[in-house]
């Protein structure tokens, strides 16, 4: 099945029905095409597919992160048809670039992989997140994101989202300790979770993260001001910032994150509830999903 949020790329996606319906009479006989712009319908429709059923979600990150409780519950396999704000899931499988009839073709067509994925873990809750969960500065620039203006996309939404939270810049006090080892005690400007290279609209944020190799990374900036943030920023986009003495990378496969205050948090560039403790787990070759570039992600040929 073919889902498709019309939401999704400022209310654009819903143009590319028609032309999507008639590629899959085509290409894909039988493969139906489903409009939904509510979270629980489209829940819904997935729960009712028969278990290791392809999905091809047509969205960003967003629609991805909302669906992907079903998927890893149910058993489904994922095609990403990109058009979403983020698409860094995207980015990371290799079609982020690819003309939509081509994705689509890949989406239905292709052969699977596994892929891993992050989660959140609370006494109360657990929350699936297929590329980044971001705890800071970057999650309240997300944030910002979200409710920013329709008429802005991609990068220079985030760029206008980073501006304005920098005017209303904060640290918080962490203590992180990944797969049982003390990591980092003390300001962190943000604590994030990757498991893509990039996040936040393809800043390059762990360019050597890898989603199948039964890790995710541990991305730490330290204690910055706003001289500080605003001259690191750049380097990031550029991929640079790994080489700052206040930027810390780790891997792992199970993190624990104490805050001395409410930690601002995105998962996949969603807002979730702000918390000051919290558990991560990578949960490993979780899901299949299609790649353009199996090569590169180190992960096994689904049997199936």
């Amino acid at each position: 099945m073919v889902l498709l949020n019309p939401r999704a790329a400022g209310g654009r996606a819903a143009a590319l029905a028609q032309p999507v319906r008639d590629w899959l009479a085509v290409n894909a006989p039988g493969v139906a095409l489903v409009e939904s712009d509510s979270i629980e319908r489209s829940r819904a429709t997935l729960q009712c597919l028969p278990r290791s059923s392809r999905v091809v979600l047509i969205g960003g990150d967003g629609t991805l992160h909302h669906m992907l409780p079903v998927l890893l519950t149910h058993r489904l396999a994922l095609g990403v048809v990109p058009l979403g704000s983020g698409n860094d899931t995207a980015r990371a499988l290799g079609v982020a670039g690819l003309p939509w009839a081509k994705a689509l073709e890949l989406a239905v067509h292709g052969p699977t992989r596994r892929m891993d994925v992050g989660e959140l873990v609370t006494p109360r809750q657990r929350v699936p997140f297929i590329s980044s969960l971001a705890a800071g500065f970057d999650a309240a620039v997300g944030r910002r994101a979200v409710e920013g203006p329709r008429w802005l996309r991609g990068m220079p939404r985030y760029v206008w989202a980073t501006l304005l939270e920098l005017a209303a810049l904060r640290t918080h006090r962490v203590r992180v300790s990944a797969d049982g080892t003390l990591c980092h005690e003390g300001d962190a400007l943000f604590t994030s979770v990757l498991n893509t290279p990039s996040y936040g609209s393809g800043m390059p944020a762990v360019p050597g993260a890898r989603v199948a190799d039964s890790q995710l990374d541990l991305l730490v900036a330290g204690r910055f001001g706003r001289i500080g943030t605003l001259f690191m920023l750049p380097q990031l986009l550029a991929g640079k910032h790994l080489a700052h003495s206040k930027v810390e990378t780790w891997r792992f496969q199970s993190l624990r994150v104490e805050s001395d205050d409410e930690l601002p948090l995105a998962a996949d560039g969603e807002p979730i509830a702000s918390m000051r403790s919290f558990e991560v787990r990578v949960r490993a070759s979780a899901i299949s999903v299609v790649s353009a570039h199996p090569q590169r992600d180190k992960g096994r040929p689904d049997q199936a």
